[in-house]
């Protein structure tokens, strides 16, 4: 029995389809198949075969090489009835004489459920868009596309309020928000733009440049108008404002993650300016810094890297030092210095001011019990410690104070806090509690860049303010400028009328000091007495006025 013949006894017998081919003077044609290949509709021996016509050019190639096995995945059939094979040609023996066993493994269920899955993972279930990951490979295709030369842009559409939604009318309104949404903006693209559902209350739009970045700046009018229009959920009519940020595509990105965390940037300017805005490496770079300030911020508390410098503040009349006030520094390990005014923010922004502001109350108090006991009693002068308002929000600070002056055995009354205006805007009856609970201790309590902000009159009547500090962007120049002077005339008035004392930042000169004395402000700070001292430079500059 030859191998044909005994080839042809168990061919049958393969569970899988399986053909016999023969290769010969250009011409493939089927020696034999078994019957899973036949009702496959892949072909018969001596009849005409798709699978033959489409790969036969794969056979004669195979059979005129030297190889024994090759395996390559085929499909057959049309867009909506197609099937997967993996096929695998093997040479029958080394002296096969053209032939060759072709088998087919059909992969078609496997195929189709690992499609379906993966669409499901890259499809939002709730509005049917792309999700992140879906918007993301759409993007990275752009990306790896040659011909487009950049000329796309990714767009951030991030819904305002859209918490308040959630919380008045349930996740039910939110979800159909969410929907209603995704149909406007869908009406207004282009049918080659990719809309998607990229987060909670956030969309990206995938937008292909056809005449330039002012696309995208058409586009983005177009989605404020279709979003301005009220959408109706139950009895209510909502409005929702969006911001939009936009990042162009660029020959120097080529990741699709880092163009839409550029275009996410950007929607954070929207923000703050009401209009879309597209993407600035430069604001992009002063970020990533102030991300790196806040590590290394971070890292020099828990060091204790920190430390509190003084200024004194005098009084007018006497000239005599009545306080000091408490500014942070801080320096690195290589010695660079921080501003006040570049760490403060970052610290505000992070949540590190809570630290910040409990190391700072628990440091003064610590430097002024250490004076007192150089002294050999109280050496007759307060600190003044700054509160930041996101520090009044977020830490119990009339305990914090509390613990500091017990710890050190110190009196309230030897303690000045100072707050800003924009820290009773936030939350007015709260933080007039807090103001209340620290008066208790017998602390002093000024309110900071008087004149700055946006204070209540009436709030202001009612707190337990001590002292108000007059801005120094009143002050500096005052004698040159009658505006400032009607200024600072109105704010000693209202502190007078009030029964408040003041005290006036920025003072540079000795005629300065004494205009304001004559006006009848209480105290005085600024260069003109000294720039801020280092702890002990402080103390010898109070024992030498003392002297």
């Amino acid at each position: 029995m030859n191998d044909l013949d005994r080839i042809g006894a168990t061919f049958d017998l393969l569970p899988i389809p399986a053909a016999l081919v023969i290769a010969a003077d250009g011409d493939v044609s089927i020696q034999m198949a078994n019957r899973p290949f036949r009702q496959a509709g892949l072909g018969s021996a001596n009849g005409a075969s798709p699978l033959i016509s489409l790969i036969a050019t794969r056979i004669t190639k195979f059979v005129q090489s030297d190889s024994l096995r090759e395996d390559f995945p085929w499909q057959f059939g049309d867009a909506v009835d197609c099937r997967y094979y993996q096929v695998t040609l093997a040479r029958l023996t080394r002296n096969a004489e053209g032939r060759c066993l072709v088998t087919l493994i059909d992969q078609t269920s496997e195929l189709r459920t690992e499609h379906n899955l993966r669409r499901e993972m890259m499809t939002d279930s709730l509005t049917g868009l792309a999700n992140r990951a879906g918007f993301s490979d759409h993007l990275e295709a752009l990306i790896d596309d040659t011909t487009q030369q950049a000329r796309y842009a990714v767009l951030i559409v991030d819904l305002d309020r859209f918490s308040r939604v959630n919380a008045c009318l349930g996740s039910m309104a939110g979800d159909e928000l969410l929907i209603t949404v995704a149909r406007r903006l869908k009406g207004i693209l282009r049918a080659h733009d990719v809309l998607a559902r990229t987060g909670g209350d956030e969309f990206g739009i995938l937008l292909t440049l056809e005449d330039g970045p002012g696309d995208a700046d058409h586009v983005a009018r177009r989605i404020q108008g279709a979003l301005g229009t009220p959408f109706q959920l139950s009895d209510f009519e909502i409005r929702v404002a969006c911001s939009i940020g936009i990042a162009f595509g660029s020959s120097q990105v080529d990741d699709a993650e880092e163009l839409i965390r550029h275009a996410q940037f950007a929607v954070r300017r929207s923000k703050t300016s009401g209009r879309a805005e597209a993407y600035q490496t430069q604001a992009f770079d002063i970020a990533r810094e102030q991300f790196g300030m806040e590590t290394a911020l971070r890292r020099a508390l828990d060091r204790g890297q920190l430390r509190l410098s003084f200024q004194p503040i005098c009084d007018l009349a006497t000239g005599q030092i009545v306080c000091f006030e408490s500014l942070a520094r801080w320096a690195d390990d290589d010695g660079t210095e921080y501003s006040p005014c570049d760490f403060i923010p970052v610290a505000e922004e992070s949540g590190l001011i809570v630290p910040l502001g409990r190391w700072a109350i628990e440091e003064a108090v610590r430097t002024l019990a250490g004076w007192d006991a150089r002294a050999g009693g109280n050496c007759r002068v307060k600190l003044a410690v700054n509160l930041s308002a996101i520090q009044l929000q977020r830490d119990s600070i009339a305990p914090v104070v509390e613990r500091a002056l017990t710890g050190n055995g110190l009196d309230g009354s030897r303690l000045t806090l100072e707050l800003t205006e924009s820290a009773l805007v936030t939350d007015p009856d709260r933080i007039a509690g807090i103001m209340h609970a620290l008066k208790g201790l017998g602390t002093t309590l000024a309110m900071d860049d008087f004149g700055t902000g946006y204070s209540n009159l009436a709030y202001l009547q009612k707190l337990p303010i001590d002292i108000l500090k007059i801005d120094r962007s009143f002050v500096t120049g005052m004698l040159a400028d009658r505006d400032k002077i009607a200024i600072v005339r109105a704010i000693l008035s209202l502190a007078q009328a009030l029964g408040m004392q003041t005290t006036a930042e920025g003072i540079e000169t000795n005629e300065l000091a004494q205009t304001l004395a004559a006006l009848g402000c209480t105290y005085g700070q600024g260069f003109v007495y000294a720039r801020p001292l280092e702890a002990d430079a402080a103390y010898s500059l109070l024992e030498a006025r003392r002297n």
